[in-house]
């Protein structure tokens, strides 16, 4: 939900809207911001996390600035003012006005929490050969679990009533407080029965999305899996695929640091700007306000583009199925030329949850040290039948390049001669301990290798990962999660 000219509280019908919907909503009235109640990552519901999210003006996260103040501000606080008496009527749609001490008077409206997406979309994309592609005497079949998030009525109501498709080709439709008693995180891991389904051949395309509607996993016939990191390089070498960015044209690509080399494979054929930020929207942004950046991503199964200020789970469905429709391949043909075409990066993230904190912060520092040792730079190290020269350590740090601001300690990387890496975040000190993350980066571009299984072709380097780190040995820690 989000706030106008602060004498104006409107609200999606039912109280529920995407994250991607807000922002859209935030930029088409011109509000001062907007608050959102997610889980975001997390699991929602009565027994799980919570959290509040504020956006700024321009549909975008706040930046720590405002946050910061946010948080003085609220230390400061002695009383807040609550009106019992003041009942709103979330299921109608209009506005309601309230008479109110502060505020003479005070309007709440209703909006339909789909249409005014909806209208965005059908901007960007072409609709006519998208219908076509759903449900055209030569259509696809397509399976869509949108995980009991708030995502569902947006693609019945899209995909289904509007682009033709079946309405059985979208499941799991209703948005669940508990998220139907599952997680609904869009990896290979919480969406099994997607994964499960299209391994049956029925479906030529899948997709999942996450609780507030903002991430995605794209999935091809018999389960092919596209990697988010990969996702995005495939949308930004077919971006004339989409009208939008045949009227706007490409300012810049962009991916936080851990997400893989992948798209700079691509701006670099395309002679497009590349950034490389922290992890977090805010600094994508921070660019796009800027008028530098039109497509970025995330490994965490985060797409977007400079239409709003968040990642966009739908927006990049679309976008994928733009490109199938240009192009009449296979998500798994698509995929497999872009390998031949730029060589692939093969890449997993491993997360060591719930290691004890001081044992986590003792292996950073471990590795910390030896990364700043000078004989460490040029280094070689081999496992299996590959062999990784040492070209660059660092802790990454990031300088924006609009507003100057510097944030430091992003995560450790070692970069080799050939572009592979391997990166280190440690994340969250809580009471259940913090949470190490892996990220192995291997480009290969050998058109005899890129068909590999990943696994195989990144074991070396995950090896060789811990070796270096010495996690296990340091952590305890010798069954990870494996994401990707």
């Amino acid at each position: 939900m989000y706030l106008q000219n602060g004498l104006q509280l409107v609200i999606g019908q039912n109280g529920i809207m995407s994250t991607p919907a807000v922002s859209c909503v935030i930029r088409k009235i011109k509000a001062i911001g907007g608050i959102i109640l997610t889980a975001s990552h997390n699991p929602g519901g009565p027994n799980g996390d919570f959290g509040i999210k504020f956006n700024i003006s321009s549909g975008g996260p706040a930046p720590e600035g405002i946050t910061d103040k946010i948080f003085q501000i609220s230390k400061s606080l002695q009383e807040y003012h609550i009106c019992p008496e003041l009942k709103v009527d979330l299921s109608i749609i209009g506005k309601q006005t309230f008479e109110v001490d502060t505020f003479k008077p005070f309007t709440v409206e209703i909006v339909d929490s789909v249409e005014s997406y909806a209208e965005m979309l059908r901007g960007i994309f072409d609709f006519a050969a998208l219908k076509e592609l759903l449900s055209g005497p030569n259509h696809i079949n397509v399976r869509l679990d949108a995980m009991h998030g708030v995502v569902g009525p947006y693609v019945k109501k899209i995909v289904c009533e509007e682009l033709g498709s079946p309405a059985n080709s979208a499941v799991n439709c209703v948005p669940s407080e508990d998220f139907g008693g599952h997680h609904p995180d869009p990896n290979l891991i919480y969406a099994a029965d997607l994964v499960n389904t299209m391994k049956g051949g029925e479906y030529d395309f899948g997709a999942a999305f996450d609780g507030d509607g903002d991430r995605n996993m794209v999935l091809g016939k018999h389960g092919f899996f596209v990697n988010p990191s990969d996702s995005v390089a495939v949308i930004g070498a077919n971006i004339t695929s989409i009208p939008y960015f045949q009227k706007t044209g490409v300012k810049g690509l962009a991916r936080s640091m851990p997400t893989s080399g992948a798209l700079d494979n691509v701006a670099k054929a395309l002679k497009m700007p590349l950034y490389e930020t922290p992890t977090g929207w805010k600094f994508f942004g921070n660019l796009m306000d800027a008028g530098k950046l039109s497509l970025c991503g995330e490994e965490s199964f985060g797409t977007g583009s400079d239409h709003i200020r968040e990642k966009d789970g739908l927006w990049a469905v679309l976008a994928w199925l733009s490109i199938l429709a240009t192009r009449k391949q296979s998500v798994e043909d698509i995929m497999k030329d872009h390998w031949q075409k730029f060589g692939r990066n093969f890449f997993t993230r491993y997360d060591y949850e719930e290691v004890d904190s001081d044992a986590a912060n003792k292996m950073i520092d471990h590795l910390q040290t030896t990364m700043s040792d000078k004989a460490f730079l040029g280094q070689k190290f081999s496992s299996e039948d590959k062999t990784y020269q040492v070209e660059k350590a660092d802790n990454f740090e990031y300088t924006d390049p609009v507003d100057g601001s510097v944030s430091k300690g992003q995560g450790l990387r070692i970069i080799f001669s050939d572009g592979s890496r391997i990166i280190f975040r440690l994340s969250g000190t809580g009471s259940a301990g913090a949470t190490i993350r892996l990220y192995i980066d291997s480009y290969e571009k050998d058109p005899q290798k890129i068909y590999q299984d990943p696994q195989v072709m990144l074991a070396p380097l995950v090896d060789i990962a811990l070796r270096i780190s010495q996690l296990q040995e340091k952590t305890g820690r010798t069954a990870p999660t494996v994401i990707t």
